[in-house]
């Protein structure tokens, strides 16, 4: 028997630069058939991408998945608010750290998982300043150099 496929299907490259990711989660999410064969063609973007608590809840906000063209009338709306599914502990857990100490939820990657599921990656987060993006690009690039100098000299 063939191993899945489990490659990422979007990534929010611009999530880990921009926020301070404090703990992740793995986040079921319902859709429509439609978006799940535009999933598996490998069409979205989460990059723009964020999550609200909403009637006792959390949905997943500007979230584009593209029409499924085969589907005809029976299409999807692209950018359609769709429910994230986690357990009501980690939804309460989630929702206290929004509300109280002003964190935010983000979405930093779709896929599928290995028993073909898809699955979205999100991460509660506290929104990083310009000092600590440019220490970011500064750490970033000194272990670039140190990677090269220790093969060049390795």
């Amino acid at each position: 028997m063939s191993k899945p496929d489990t490659r990422p299907i979007a990534l929010n490259r611009r999530a880990r630069y921009d926020y301070e990711i404090e703990d992740s989660f793995e986040a079921g999410i319902m859709l429509m058939g439609s978006e799940v064969k535009s999933l598996r063609l490998g069409h979205a973007n989460i990059a723009e991408s964020y999550v609200s608590p909403e009637n006792d809840g959390l949905w997943l906000i500007n979230a584009d998945i593209p029409q499924y063209a085969p589907a005809n009338r029976f299409n999807h709306e692209p950018r359609r608010h769709r429910k994230l599914l986690l357990k009501k502990r980690e939804i309460n857990r989630l929702v206290g750290a929004v509300t109280r100490e002003g964190r935010t939820i983000i979405a930093l990657k779709l896929y599928f998982n290995d028993r073909g599921i898809a699955k979205l990656e999100i991460g509660l987060a506290k929104g990083k300043k310009n000092i600590d993006k440019r220490q970011t690009i500064k750490d970033r690039e000194w272990n670039k150099q140190k990677s090269r100098l220790m093969k060049d000299h390795g």
